[in-house]
């Protein structure tokens, strides 16, 4: 398994064990992160059929959907099983449907996280997927997506003092500006808000009073063995606080929080 895979789901497991709480959240996690890290392998090996478009690589995403569906089949939400196409071409549609939306339900992207994952490792630029724009949404500049977590490193020199978005759909990280609301572009400090928790120390709700919505940030400076993808859905008492007071969240993460 790629390190990069591996890492995701021992942080998932160590949480479960650290937080009895949050313990059957991480452990679904965990199922979850293992299903998409073989689906994505999967199509890592078979990277000299994969094209970038959805549409001519179905050959090869199509049995990993499959085996990935069946796998997390008694692990999933039921609403969202019952949600599953009854056959091949549902299937298919919705995966297509999907592909064209930044904000994809949660069976199509679980396939589609891994497969866009994959395109990304192989440097192979998705083609045609016309995304359209949330005005004044920060976009990956890979594939278009939407940023799931935001993280703070002391090594980034981008500028921003070290800002970076990681995106919901492929992972991609790329730098932005620290002082910007990433669902609006809002950059009058008065209008942007920060909360954080003693529980939580090294996370954040980043909030914008203009658009009231926000992301987490991972600040990898206070606690650097955080892997960003999953300390975003440990904290999910900080999802529960931003949604109590008004605040709608950018990108809702794998776990539907």
């Amino acid at each position: 398994m790629t390190a990069s895979w591996q890492r995701r789901i021992e942080r998932a497991n160590e949480l479960a064990r650290a937080d009895e709480r949050a313990a059957a959240l991480l452990t679904q996690y965990a199922a979850i992160l293992t299903a998409q890290a073989s689906c994505y392998e999967a199509l890592v090996a078979r990277g000299e059929r994969l094209t970038g478009t959805l549409e001519r690589d179905l050959d090869e995403v199509r049995p990993r959907a499959v085996e990935l569906f069946d796998a997390i089949a008694p692990i999933a939400p039921p609403q969202a099983m019952r949600d599953l196409p009854a056959d091949v071409p549902g299937m298919e549609t919705l995966l297509r449907t999907s592909w064209h939306q930044a904000d994809m339900p949660f069976l199509a992207r679980i396939v589609l996280q891994p497969y866009a994952e994959a395109l990304a490792t192989l440097a192979r630029r998705p083609d045609g997927r016309n995304l359209r724009a949330v005005a004044g949404r920060a976009a990956c500049p890979f594939c278009g997506g939407p940023p799931q977590v935001g993280v703070l490193r002391s090594d980034n020199t981008a500028d921003g003092a070290g800002r970076a978005l990681v995106c919901a759909t492929c992972a991609t990280a790329w730098p932005v500006r620290r002082m910007m609301c990433v669902a609006c572009s809002e950059e009058d400090e008065r209008r942007l808000s920060y909360f954080q928790a003693a529980e939580f120390h090294y996370v954040r709700v980043d909030g914008c009073e203009t658009c009231r919505q926000y992301i987490k940030t991972i600040d990898m400076t206070r606690f650097g063995r955080a892997v960003p993808a999953v300390d975003e859905v440990a904290s999910a008492a900080l999802d529960l606080w931003a949604e109590a007071h008004g605040y709608t969240k950018v990108t809702q993460n794998l776990i539907g929080l």
